[in-house]
C-alpha cells in the first residue's frame, strides 16, 4: 500500500504567508552589512527597504532585480508554485519594471515529496511566468528539510521612471489595488476552517499579477509605489512615511477579501500580525477604542498583496480608472500629510 504524501502546509514548520523578518530585525541585520564601496550605477539598494534593487545599464535601461521564496501556503502544489512566482514578480512591477525572465529557487524534501508533486510546483511557477510573458530560464535546486520555492526575477525600466517607496508627498492620496486578509485566509486554511469560496478568494488574489505597476512608470502624479506583503499594510505604509519624511494616514476600515471579516470575528489570526505590531507599533498612532481585530487586519501579512500607490490627488481618479481597466479595484486607503515619519490610523 502506498503511503499518501503529507499536506504541503504540514511540512512548512516555519509557516508561510510571504512573511519577512520583522522590520526592526531586518534593519539591525542590514546595519551590520559591510559596504563594498560606492557604485554610481546602483540606483536603488538596501537604503530604504525597497522592493528590488535597480542598476543603471545605460541611458535608456535599468535592470530591476529581486528574489523571493517561501514555504507552502496551500496544499495544491500547482497553486503553491503559482502563488510563490506571482509574489516574486510583484517586486519587479512595484518598481515600475517589466519582467524579462526568471530563475527558479527550489528546495524540496525529496525523500518526502514525489517527483510528480515537485514537478507540479515548478509547473505552477512556470505558468505564472508564462502569464507575465517571460521564461523560467534556469535556477538552482537543493534537497531541504522543508519545501521552499520562489524566483529570482529580473526586469527592465527606464532609469528616469523607476518607482520607489520613498517619493510620496504631502497631499498624495494612497490607493491599494487588492483587499487585505491573505494571512487570515491562510491561517484558516491551515486550521481547516476555510470554505471553498474562501479558498477561491485566496487563490484569485495571490495569483493575480501586479502588472499594473509597469503601466505606472512615468505616469504623471505617481510619486511612490510598494507592494504590501509580509509587514502588512501598516508596515509598508511606515516605510513609505520614512521615505517621504512625512506622516501617512491609513483608514481603520480598509478593503478586505471575501470572508476575512467573518474569520477575524471568529478569532482567526496569524502569529505574524502580532509580531509585526510588536516590531513597529511604537511608530503607529491608533484611534481610541480601535477594536483589536482591526489592528490585526492592518498588520496582517500578505502574500502577493496589492500595490500601495501614492498619487497626486488631481490624478487619483484617472489612476483608479486605469486600475479598473487592468482588472484591479484601486481603493482609497489613506493620504500623506505634513508631520513626522509615522503612521496614523484614522476613521
Amino acid at each position: 500500500m502506498t503511503t499518501p504524501e503529507p499536506r504541503l502546509t504540514s511540512l512548512a514548520h516555519g509557516g508561510g504567508c510571504g512573511c519577512k523578518l520583522a522590520p526592526a530585525v531586518l534593519r539591525d541585520i542590514l546595519k551590520g552589512m559591510p559596504l563594498a564601496g560606492p557604485f554610481a550605477d546602483l540606483m536603488v539598494g538596501t537604503e530604504t527597504s525597497d522592493d528590488a534593487a535597480v542598476w543603471r545599464l545605460n541611458d535608456q535601461q535599468a535592470l530591476v532585480a529581486t528574489t523571493d521564496f517561501f514555504m507552502p501556503v496551500v496544499d495544491d502544489p500547482f497553486h503553491f508554485g503559482q502563488i510563490a512566482a506571482t509574489n516574486a514578480l510583484s517586486d519587479v512591477y512595484a518598481m515600475g519594471g517589466t519582467p524579462i525572465f526568471a530563475l527558479a529557487l527550489v528546495g524540496m524534501p525529496v525523500n518526502v515529496l514525489s517527483t510528480e508533486t515537485i514537478g507540479r510546483i515548478l509547473q505552477g511557477g512556470a505558468e505564472a511566468c508564462r502569464a507575465a510573458g517571460i521564461p523560467v530560464a534556469g535556477g538552482h535546486s537543493i534537497d531541504s528539510v522543508e519545501p521552499i520555492y520562489g524566483l529570482v526575477a529580473l526586469g527592465l525600466v527606464h532609469p528616469d521612471q523607476v518607482l520607489t517607496n520613498r517619493g510620496a508627498r504631502p497631499g498624495d492620496i494612497l490607493l491599494l489595488t487588492k483587499g487585505l486578509g491573505v494571512g487570515v485566509l491562510s491561517a484558516a486554511f491551515k486550521q481547516e476552517r476555510l470554505d471553498k469560496d474562501g479558498y477561491a478568494a485566496l487563490k484569485a488574489s495571490t495569483t493575480q499579477l501586479n502588472s499594473l505597476g509597469a503601466k505606472l512608470a512615468g505616469r504623471a502624479g505617481v510619486h511612490a509605489v510598494t507592494d504590501v506583503t509580509g509587514f502588512g499594510l501598516l508596515g509598508h505604509a511606515l516605510e513609505m512615511a520614512r521615505g517621504a519624511e512625512a506622516t501617512v494616514e491609513i483608514t481603520a476600515d480598509p478593503p478586505t477579501l471575501p470572508g476575512v471579516r467573518r474569520l477575524l470575528g471568529d478569532g482567526v489570526r496569524t502569529g505574524a500580525s502580532a509580531r509585526n505590531w510588536a516590531s513597529y507599533g511604537e511608530e503607529v498612532d491608533l484611534p481610541d477604542g480601535l477594536e483589536d481585530w482591526r489592528r490585526d487586519l492592518l498588520t496582517d501579512p500578505q502574500t502577493s498583496g496589492g500595490l500601495l500607490i501614492a498619487v497626486a490627488e488631481a490624478e487619483a481618479d484617472a489612476l483608479r480608472a486605469l486600475a479598473r481597466i487592468e482588472g484591479f479595484a484601486a481603493h482609497v486607503v489613506g493620504r500623506v500629510v505634513e508631520g513626522p515619519p509615522r503612521v496614523r490610523v484614522v476613521g
